[in-house]
């Protein structure tokens, strides 16, 4: 019999639930590695060697040990802040691509729609850019639901830092110890660990890849009070699931 996912320590009455987008809402299948190595591609014709990024991090750290880079082989802060302009560029059109086959995660609609009827204030905090977000929501149906968007396309630090969510939770007018993160990725975790922010994981979706090899063990040790197998179970978790059918 496999073993149950761990399920939450605690459950205290929450007012606000900020989810990630893609992976935890909706599933885009974004060209990963094309991403990393475009942005790659852009620290490389603006002065940084050969060599010293790598594909194997994640766009975020590419970005800050390209920045690491450029101060330590002296080149000027303009030059950084072309980099920047191009490989957010780049990115952006390369998500777009991917817009035709997203899809809304199973379960989505659902568990949004008990949420809301329960009166909780949802929100978004993604690393996707503002167009994508919106027009992904959108095209999945699951805009009604959100009057609360951050994407790295917003002013001020993104996900993972700290700065990025409790700005959100803020302008939600949530308090931290009544708020939930919920993401499919470990920067997820990253973000909500840092803002003290209580986080909850649910695990990648089978259709995701190499992405869907990430562990309940691997998400608690790195913060996560609880950890869903789909959004399914996520409901359950938080108490707005659909009541099991009666028995014919």
């Amino acid at each position: 019999m496999p073993a149950r996912t761990p399920e939450p320590r605690f459950l205290e009455p929450l007012l606000g639930v900020a989810f990630d987008l893609d992976g935890t809402l909706v599933l885009s299948h974004h060209d990963f590695g094309r991403l990393r190595a475009e942005v790659i591609r852009c620290a490389e014709r603006h002065g940084v060697l050969p060599g010293k990024l790598t594909v194997q991090d994640p766009v975020h750290r590419i970005v800050e040990r390209a920045r690491e880079e450029f101060r330590n082989q002296g080149l000027p802060d303009g030059q950084f802040y072309r980099f920047e302009a191009e490989y957010g560029r780049a990115i952006d059109a390369i998500e777009m691509e991917a817009l035709p086959r997203t899809v809304a995660r199973p379960g989505a609609a659902d568990l949004l729609g008990r949420l809301q009827a329960r009166d909780f204030r949802l929100a978004i905090l993604t690393r996707s850019s503002e167009a994508f977000a919106r027009a992904a929501l959108q095209q999945t149906g699951l805009a009604p639901f959100f009057g609360y968007l951050r994407s790295r396309s917003s002013p001020g630090p993104a996900k993972p830092s700290a700065e990025a969510l409790l700005s959100l939770l803020q302008e939600m007018e949530v308090p931290l110890d009544r708020a939930l993160y919920v993401g499919d990725h470990l920067i997820d975790a990253e973000c909500a660990t840092r803002a003290r922010v209580r986080f909850y994981a649910i695990l990648p979706d089978p259709s995701e890849g190499p992405a869907a090899t990430m562990t309940s063990d691997r998400f608690l040790a790195a913060g996560a009070s609880a950890v869903a197998r789909d959004l399914f179970e996520l409901a359950r978790q938080l108490n707005v699931a659909a009541p099991p059918a009666a028995a014919a």
